[in-house]
């Protein structure tokens, strides 16, 4: 737990306003704010250190309007990305019950409402981005809808959430690797898109260790009796023995693009490491994955310790080599080649990193109380 702290409160620091996170300049409301934000509420659920709630109530009270309208979020983007903050707000709303928190949460529901599909009911990525599932939007949009159901009484949300994951395990997955690709094209229109498959071509480490997360987090929330509970259990085993496979043996961690560790500009990449190691962890203390797992999962965290941990000069930690941002299509175009993932900017203390070691360090204390 330590470590967790260490590194939240280095965070804390570099950013003294929550909405400062992810080098923002002015308030914007990401994913990456929402993905912090669930790590420091459960830093303060295992601490009841009031500064952990504090920051995360300031971030919420920038952002939230009276109104319930939310400061840079458009609906009629259909972003899922945008989605995302809604599951801290709704723990938020748990501890504190103010109404325009609830008018916000009810603001993302709406957009999922009405949030375009595939023909098999899948969610588009983006408005922008047509046809097309990632890998990142399953942790988008899944937990959310999922404690929504939960906390709110929308049990149907357990079904449609069930199948936007096994939508992935459908099309993603590939036997051989036993990982799954980052994004696919149902309409076949992208360059990136196999013209028989519409997948992408590489898997990248980050976009995996989203959909684990995602797997992990859903899991919480889904009833033990829902019917659709084994078979996500199925796609966590299936995905954990995936990893596993392509984890270094000499560091314990992962490479930017999973299964090419021996090519030429490749390297060890952070965030998808403790995206694993959270995932691992948290999937062996909820009984998720046998023991077989518990070598791999601490070799993991030792491995973040060792490769990616700096101690600054001012006594805080940074986390190094963090993938600064990855995706497909858009402007520039990125057409999801090997040259291209590996040429994407690097960088350290990226919340895509800090916030999951925060809960890979939480989970990892818990497994050894």
């Amino acid at each position: 737990m330590e470590y967790a702290k260490k590194m939240a409160d280095s965070d804390m620091k570099r950013n003294p306003e929550a909405w400062m996170i992810d080098f923002r300049e002015k308030p914007k409301w990401e994913y990456t704010h929402g993905l912090m934000m669930n790590a420091y509420l459960a830093l303060y659920e295992e601490t009841k250190q009031d500064r952990y709630l504090e920051y995360v109530k300031a971030f919420a009270d920038t952002m939230v309007q009276e109104s319930g309208g939310i400061l840079t979020y458009k609906l009629t983007d259909y972003n899922i990305d945008r989605v995302s903050p809604g599951r801290f707000l709704i723990r938020l709303y748990n501890l504190e019950p103010r109404e325009k928190y609830w008018k916000a949460i009810r603001l993302l529901r709406s957009q999922m409402e009405t949030h375009p599909r595939t023909l098999e009911g899948g969610f588009w990525h983006k408005k922008r981005y047509p046809h097309q599932m990632w890998l990142d939007g399953l942790y988008m949009g899944s937990p959310f809808l999922a404690l929504y159901g939960k906390e709110f009484n929308e049990p149907q949300l357990f079904d449609d959430v069930v199948h936007q994951i096994m939508l992935i395990n459908k099309h993603h997955y590939h036997p051989e690797s036993g990982l799954f690709y980052h994004g696919w094209d149902e309409s076949r229109e992208q360059r990136w898109s196999d013209p028989e498959t519409g997948l992408s071509p590489h898997f990248w480490g980050r976009a995996v260790g989203w959909y684990a997360m995602a797997l992990v987090d859903v899991l919480e929330y889904l009833p033990e009796n829902h019917p659709g509970r084994d078979s996500v259990l199925f796609v966590v085993d299936r995905l954990a023995a995936g990893i596993v496979k392509h984890q270094d043996s000499k560091t314990g961690v992962w490479y930017q693009v999973l299964d090419k560790g021996d090519c030429s500009g490749n390297y060890l990449e952070s965030s998808a490491s403790t995206m694993f190691a959270y995932f691992l962890y948290k999937s062996l203390n909820k009984g998720y994955l046998d023991e077989s797992y518990i070598k791999a999962a601490a070799r993991a965290y030792d491995g973040i310790i060792e490769n990616f941990i700096k101690e600054e000069p001012d006594g805080t930690i940074s986390i190094t080599n963090v993938c600064a941002v990855a995706g497909l299509g858009g402007n520039p175009y990125r057409d999801g080649s090997y040259e291209y993932y590996v040429s994407e900017p690097v960088r350290k203390n990226d919340p895509k990193a800090v916030g999951p070691f925060i809960m890979a360090a939480i989970e990892k204390a818990h497994f050894e109380e």
